[in-house]
């Protein structure tokens, strides 16, 4: 999900900026993926931000910053087992802490609320709420200095674990309630990242958190991404207006550009603009409601979407227990951002699988709720399983 604004720059990132800019390009390399440990090293808001690397014994490795919980890269073999970088991102702390001129939610650990919040408008406990609004008046990803803009504290216990923790106080974006977040990153054996999410409250508020990463099977963000094979497993999506903001309707994928239970190549329909849908977003920008969940509860063990490039012939499947995936096909990436290695990143450079509750739940009546209340713990689980085809 894109086309961002940020009207705010409010995390002390001057200093961070400051530290970070010495080392951008620095030599300290020492990550399969290219990437100088020195470029992460520094100081946003009194607190240590680094680059965490996590791998396996087949070659598999994915960088961590602690700063919004972004995966930075993430690195699988591809058919003749090159070690490809699949995900976009930025090489360096400081264009990720800059919000102002490269404002991004590359790989990002999203809180509180992960996609969007109709005008921003709140009613929990009874009490009316205004969140800030930073996207054609919604609020989305938790607003202007949303998680993926805070440092998170972090523990690595061995070299396949990341776990971080955010300390959101009452107030937070305007948020009610101290929550206390984590977010697990475990890489396993069978090429799989197992992310967990869990949250509790002292008051009562609203949690979906979601993993915000771009990903490019190609290898190669020159290469868009309308040649990927997508499946979604979803009879039903979430329409939304011109503002992106879901309408209240649940409607069928049959016979529409939104039926990906058969895998499909993204580019089929992807600039289909004489349906509505994709005309407003530009593209896919959109939530599925998951087969994979029902009577309240997801399916984790069922594949609940994936993704593959004949290219290279990687596939990333995605497990989760969440009844909703938003699929964004980089609709508004548009060359002014300059990725890792200096890559210019193009429209269609890289398709999000972001699993979560359906955006503005909280407002829409009968949709699974996002609702936490003291004495409850959130609980959400992602898996991005990579394999050859």
């Amino acid at each position: 999900m894109k086309n961002i604004k940020f009207n705010i720059l409010n995390l002390g990132l001057a200093c961070c900026l400051l530290s970070a800019c010495g080392v951008k390009n620095g030599s300290n390399v020492s990550t399969i993926s290219g990437l100088s440990e020195a470029a992460f090293d520094t100081t946003i808001n009194q607190k240590a931000v680094k680059l965490y690397t996590l791998n396996n014994k087949n070659g598999m490795e994915v960088c961590i910053t602690n700063f919004g919980g972004r995966i930075v890269s993430l690195v699988v073999p591809d058919k003749n087992g090159k070690q490809t970088d699949v995900v976009l991102g930025y090489d360096n702390i400081a264009q990720y802490a800059d919000s102002v001129n490269s404002p991004s939610d590359f790989g990002a650990a999203i809180g509180r609320y992960a996609n969007r919040i109709n005008k921003g408008k709140l009613q929990i406990a009874g009490k009316n709420i205004q969140l800030p609004t930073n996207n054609y008046g919604h609020c989305l990803h938790g607003g202007p200095s949303g998680w993926q803009y805070q440092v998170y504290d972090a523990k690595q216990p061995n070299d396949s674990t990341l776990e971080l923790t955010m300390l959101s106080k009452d107030g937070d974006n305007n948020f009610p309630g101290n929550v206390t977040a984590t977010v697990s990153y475990v890489l396993r054996s069978n090429n799989s990242l197992d992310i967990t999410y869990t949250a509790t409250t002292d008051k009562e508020t609203v949690i979906n958190m979601t993993n915000h990463s771009y990903f490019n099977l190609n290898g190669d963000p020159t290469k868009d991404i309308e040649n990927c094979i997508l499946y979604i497993n979803a009879d039903n999506y979430t329409p939304s207006d011109s503002t992106y903001m879901t309408t209240g309707e649940i409607a069928k994928v049959d016979n529409t550009p939104m039926d990906f239970r058969k895998p499909t190549a993204i580019g089929k329909d992807v600039n289909n603009f004489k349906f509505d849908q994709i005309k407003n977003a530009n593209g896919f920008d959109h939530n599925w409601c998951l087969n994979t969940y029902k009577d309240g509860k997801g399916d984790d063990t069922k594949v609940a979407a994936s993704l593959y490039s004949p290219l290279t012939g990687i596939m990333l499947e995605v497990y989760t227990n969440e009844p909703g995936i938003q699929v964004y096909t980089g609709n508004f990436l548009n060359g002014k951002i300059n990725g890792k290695k200096g890559i210019a990143y193009n429209k269609r450079a890289a398709c999000c699988l972001e699993t979560q509750k359906y955006p503005d739940t909280p407002n829409k009546k009968g949709w699974p709720t996002a609702n936490l209340k003291p004495g409850e713990k959130y609980y959400s689980h992602c898996i991005f399983k990579f394999s050859i085809k």
